[in-house]
């Protein structure tokens, strides 16, 4: 029987605004970007970031953050749109590095209940 652990890995990420092709009333620049590590989002000093825009990429962190099959289109898929249709705010989501973590510190489900039962 091989032993259980508790630990996993996530990918850290950062979304960057890569592209306007419109007008963006949120005052988002090319480079503006927010970062994901583990299960929170930070911005650099001083920025803003649009929450429209932000929206747009929360359904896709946490699968971005896993490594998946590499036939995923989560794998090689990157870019997400903001949702106004005159603003056409492209981002990309980009890996950086991975995060350890342990199931614990993430959840107020103990690992030992899990793990009973086999």
């Amino acid at each position: 029987m091989t032993e259980r652990t508790d630990e996993f890995q996530l990918y850290d990420l950062a979304v960057v605004v890569e592209k306007i092709e419109g007008n963006c009333t949120c005052d988002m620049k090319v480079g503006d970007q927010f970062f994901m590590k583990s299960g929170k989002i930070s911005l650099p000093d001083g920025q803003n970031f649009c929450l429209y825009a932000l929206q747009s990429a929360i359904p896709l962190l946490p699968a971005k953050q896993r490594l998946n099959h590499p036939a995923d289109w989560m794998e090689t898929d990157a870019r997400v749109t903001c949702p106004d249709p005159a603003c056409r705010l492209i981002m990309r989501i980009d890996r950086q590095s991975r995060r350890t973590l342990r199931h614990d510190d993430v959840s107020p489900i103990a690992w030992e209940t899990l793990d009973k039962g086999g």
